[in-house]
């Protein structure tokens, strides 16, 4: 298979792109140098890349991420919700628009997005994240319709936030109660493509339960 991952460059993106690499299938990594995925030219270009290099994408894995909060909600500032509505929405509109068609023509694909547990519960300091989430999510969903017929899925993973062997080492008393393993993550991940595409179409999986 050919699997895309956004972030790659990242502890989750390192942790997703060794799990398909360990099983023989072909992962392009793209980082911050790599592609400007606020640049819709320069995806659309990544895109017309792959399908000349390769015809298809059987996995499109977007791991940009990040997070903005404010002390109360009075306070919170709208330039993080420009940052955020950047990192978290615009990346995923211009990647999801270049890659569906090629998505379309793959024998068993799959777009996944990582979301948060704040979106079912958004708190006064976390407006922003929340709200930024929840579009993506949104967004995804109706690539999901889009994808309807297909043998491709869009699935959205849901996390109350991820940690890696980093952060365990920085903070070694620290408990991360509820916390996915990066590598939990790539697994679920790879799990996706254990059940029909039909099954996990615009499904929100909750990997904190």
């Amino acid at each position: 298979m050919i699997i895309l991952v956004t972030g790659a460059r990242g502890p989750t993106g390192k942790a997703v792109s060794r799990y398909f690499e360990k099983d023989g299938h072909t992962v392009i990594g793209v980082g911050r140098d790599d592609v400007d995925l606020l640049d819709r030219a320069a995806v659309q270009e990544l895109a017309a890349r792959v399908e000349r290099e390769h015809g298809v994408i059987d996995g499109v894995v977007h791991l940009v991420g990040g997070w903005r909060g404010s002390p109360s909600f009075a306070e919170t500032s709208l330039d993080d919700w420009d940052v955020l509505h950047d990192l978290l929405i615009r990346t995923l509109q211009h990647v999801s628009l270049a890659f569906e068609p090629l998505l379309r023509r793959s024998s068993d694909g799959r777009f996944v997005i990582v979301s948060g547990k704040a979106v079912e519960h958004p708190t006064a300091g976390g407006a922003v994240y929340a709200a930024a989430k929840a579009a993506s999510e949104a967004w995804t969903l109706a690539l999901a319709d889009a994808l309807k017929g297909t043998n491709s899925a869009a699935t959205i993973l849901v996390v109350k936030a991820l940690v890696n062997d980093a952060m365990r080492a920085a903070r070694p008393n620290a408990a991360f109660s509820g916390f996915t393993d990066v590598n939990d993550l790539a697994s679920a991940i790879g799990g996706l493509y254990d059940r029909p595409a039909a099954e996990v179409n615009g499904i929100r999986l909750d990997l904190t339960t």
